[in-house]
Order: structure tokens, then C-alpha cells, then sequence
């Protein structure tokens, strides 16, 4: 079951780039810093290595091993070449450590730039390198001026010696760890700007790849609005399928709605003609013949209130109807002038322009003619038709200057058969069609009072 029914595929898709990118440069960044540090450490390694290496040649070769193993305690000032050795406290270290049998320092020689702190060499380093003559250890330790100092400590063996000798090499890792930071922060900041400008690509080719669907719903608007017939062709092979599927739905439905119509029309010859022979035998003046009449008669009320809905409902089905409203509310008003010229009655229309309704024109009609019609039988010398085309519904306003209907009168005048006058002739049944056939086209019918003091009806449409 989809879990966020509303989010649109577009921000499905997006969303999911997002925290796939996220993820890769994330883990991309954590590996290439992790990656850079390990190779700058590496590299100190291999320095501090091979100082060790160069500090037990020069000493062979400046005789400080004495025969018996001892060191000698002449002042040498061994790696002079290298001035960092030379400098006080200047990061780089070396020495060379004496061993009691316990593997406590006995003494050591040392270069300038230690001075007078102690060798940066733990017990537990010095303990490894012993159980391993020979092979480099390498740890972190506190070293001068609270230096973070790697060191190098390897064991080397001599023969009139009981036990081994410790040289040790060190050096600052400062500059080092500030050059991972800097690294890790160039790093950051370059990722960030990847990420942006992947994601960036990612939403316009996401919003690229969707706009065949945007194609689909324009052209559907477009259908419903009565402006095309069938689906553009034209669309990519992933979605031709459902285009054609969709034309092929749309073609049924056209079908369907005609063969309604023609059913409905064949249901009303079908009733109508045994209602009118009823009707037409029950002439005498006897009692039957007055019930034959009134039930023949509610009869043909009720098959042409229910024939009239079908076929409304057929036609409100149709996808793409669409009438210009001005043309037939002016037609109607000219009609209705000429009915009603005896009584005075004056219809005139106000229009904003350019309003369609969305549903076939015999639709239209049949509502806003019973409204100008009930209008015109109530009003005392005005009736007006307003048309409104707003950016949200489609309003059109029928007002009189009659008597008007009370809030009672005017929510029980949408009841079906429903007459608030006997003296006017009808069925009662224009209301409650107007209504239903709104509520069909998802519009709704208004009863108010009007500016002009009698009934304002108003019908409303929603576009969307």
C-alpha cells in the first residue's frame, strides 16, 4: 500500500536522488578524507623510518658502538645535515635509548631539538620493540611543548651487549592533521557543490522526463473543455500505451452515451403510447373514468420527470460538450419578450463575455430556461439574466422584481413536485429538475433574495 498517496511522482523522484546522492557523496567523503589521512600518516611513517635507518648508519660509521656494547658518551651531533634536528623544540626528534634488564631507560643520546624533555617513547612501545628486534613500531605520544609527536622505535641488538638499544625517531603530526582538515574541509565544500549541481541536472531531467504526462493532462482539460476530441499522438513509447488505451476509453464512452439516448427515447415511445391510449379512453364522466384520468395523468408526470433525467444523466456523461452561454440566454430573453409582451415583462441579459458551459447545450437550456421562465411568471415588470465568467466558477444570475419566496418557501420550492401557487399552471417539477441536472454537471443551484425585491436564482459551476 503506497504509504504517501499525494506526493507527486516528480518529488517521489527527486526525493529519492536526493538521499541516493546524499548517501554516495557522504560515503564518498568520508572515504577520501579517511583515505587522505591514512596516506599523510603513512608518509610521515616512511620518513620517520627511514631517519631511523640514517641515524644507525651514522652511527656505525662514526664508531659510536663501542666493542663492549656501550655507547660511547662523546658528544656527536649525528644527522647535522638536517637543521630540523638542530632547533629547539622544532617538531623533528631522535635518540637512542639505554635498557636496564626491567627495559627502564638507562640512559639515552639525543638530538638538540628534544633538549632537555624526556625521550617520547611509552614503556608499552618499548616492550613491542624489544619482542621484535628490527622491525619499526610506530605510536602516538605526548612529546615536547605538548607537541603530538608520531613516533618510530625499533630494537636494535649488539654482541657484547645483555640487552638491545631503542633508537627513536620523532615527529610532530601537527602540520599533518591540520593538512587532513584542510583537506576534509576543501572536501566538504567541493561535495556540497557537486551534490548541488547533480541534483540540480536530476531535477530538470526528472521534470524533462515528466512533461509527457503534463502533455496527457492538458490534453484531457482539453477534451473535458470540448476543444479536442481524442489525445494528441506524438507521445514517447512509454506512455503511447496508455494514450491509446485512454482514446480507445474515451471512444467507449461516446458509444455508450449514444446508446443511452437511443434506449431512452425507445423506453419513452415505449411508455407514452399506452399512457396517451389510458388516457384518451378514460373521456366519460363517471368515477373510473375521473380516476383513469388523475393516475394516467401523475403517470405521465412521473415518465417524463424520470425519461428527462436519464437523459440529462446520459448526456452529462459525455466528455468534451461545451456551449456558449450568451447566444442561448439572449435567444431565450428574445423569446420570452414576446411571450410575456402582453404582461410588460422586460428580460434583459448582462454578460461579461466569452462564459462556455462545460455540457451539451439541450442541457443548458432545459436549467436556465425554467428559471427565465418561473422569472417571467412572477415578475412584475423586470426580469434580469447576469453572466459572470469568473477565473473559478461560471455564475449566472436570474433575478425578478416579484413578490420573492420566504427562506421556508424558497428551500421547500427545490422539492420535487413542489408548487407554492396552484393558480399557476405546471407540474411542479422545474425546480427539482434544474437542481438535478445542476448537481449532474457538479454545479448547484442557489435561491436568494434579489436586489430587485423578489427571487434571485442563481446556478453555479465550478471549471475545475
Amino acid at each position: 500500500m503506497d504509504r504517501w498517496p499525494n506526493v507527486s511522482l516528480a518529488r517521489r523522484m527527486m526525493l529519492a536522488a536526493a538521499i541516493w546522492g546524499l548517501v554516495v557523496l557522504i560515503g564518498g567523503a568520508l572515504a577520501l578524507s579517511a583515505l587522505y589521512g591514512a596516506q599523510t600518516l603513512s608518509l610521515l611513517e616512511e620518513d620517520l623510518d627511514q631517519t631511523l635507518v640514517t641515524l644507525t648508519r651514522e652511527m656505525s660509521q662514526e664508531g659510536a658502538f663501542l666493542d663492549d656494547g656501550r655507547v660511547t658518551d662523546t658528544e656527536r651531533n649525528f644527522l647535522s645535515n638536517d637543521a630540523r634536528f638542530q632547533t629547539q623544540y622544532s617538531g623533528r626528534y631522535w635518540a637512542v635509548v639505554g635498557l636496564e634488564p626491567d627495559l627502564t631507560i638507562q640512559g639515552d643520546l639525543r638530538s638538540r631539538s628534544l633538549w632537555d624533555e624526556p625521550v617520547p617513547v611509552s614503556p608499552a612501545q618499548i616492550a613491542r620493540a624489544v619482542a621484535n628486534p628490527g622491525t619499526t613500531h610506530f605510536a602516538d605520544f605526548a612529546g615536547p611543548a605538548d607537541q603530538r609527536v608520531r613516533v618510530a622505535a625499533r630494537a636494535i641488538l649488539l654482541e657484547n651487549r645483555e640487552t638491545p638499544l631503542v633508537i627513536v625517531a620523532a615527529a610532530d603530526r601537527t602540520p599533518n592533521d591540520e593538512a587532513a582538515t584542510r583537506f576534509r574541509s576543501m572536501l566538504v565544500g567541493t561535495m556540497i557543490a557537486l551534490f548541488g549541481g547533480v541534483f540540480a541536472a536530476m531535477v530538470v531531467g526528472i521534470r524533462y522526463s515528466l512533461q509527457p504526462l503534463k502533455r496527457i493532462e492538458r490534453d484531457i482539460a482539453d477534451i473535458r473543455a470540448g476543444t479536442r476530441q481524442t489525445l494528441r499522438e506524438g507521445y514517447p513509447v512509454e506512455v503511447r500505451p496508455l494514450t491509446e488505451e485512454l482514446n480507445k476509453l474515451i471512444g467507449h464512452n461516446r458509444d455508450v452515451v449514444e446508446r443511452a439516448r437511443t434506449h431512452v427515447g425507445n423506453l419513452a415511445h415505449a411508455l407514452k403510447t399506452p399512457i396517451a391510449v389510458l388516457k384518451n379512453e378514460a373521456k366519460g364522466e363517471g368515477q373510473l373514468d375521473d380516476v383513469v384520468r388523475r393516475q394516467t395523468e401523475t403517470m405521465h408526470a412521473n415518465v417524463e420527470h424520470y425519461l428527462k433525467r436519464a437523459r440529462m444523466a446520459a448526456r452529462a456523461e459525455t466528455l468534451g460538450a461545451r456551449t456558449d452561454v450568451a447566444p442561448v440566454v439572449e435567444s431565450l430573453a428574445s423569446l420570452l419578450n414576446r411571450l410575456f409582451d402582453a404582461k410588460g415583462i422586460n428580460v434583459s441579459v448582462e454578460d461579461d463575455g466569452g462564459a462556455v458551459f462545460r455540457g451539451e447545450k439541450q442541457d443548458f437550456e432545459e436549467m436556465i430556461g425554467n428559471l427565465m421562465d418561473n422569472a417571467c411568471k412572477w415578475a412584475k415588470a423586470e426580469v434580469v439574466v447576469r453572466i459572470s465568467d469568473g477565473p473559478q466558477d461560471l455564475v449566472i444570475d436570474v433575478e425578478d422584481d416579484g413578490p420573492g419566496l420566504t427562506p421556508e418557501q424558497r428551500e421547500g420550492a427545490l422539492k420535487r413536485g413542489v408548487r407554492l401557487d396552484e393558480t399557476t399552471p405546471g407540474t411542479g417539477l422545474g425546480l427539482s429538475i434544474v437542481t438535478e441536472l445542476a448537481e449532474l454537471h457538479k454545479g448547484r443551484l442557489e435561491l436568494d433574495e434579489s436586489a430587485l425585491g423578489g427571487l434571485r436564482a442563481r446556478l453555479r459551476f465550478p471549471k475545475a
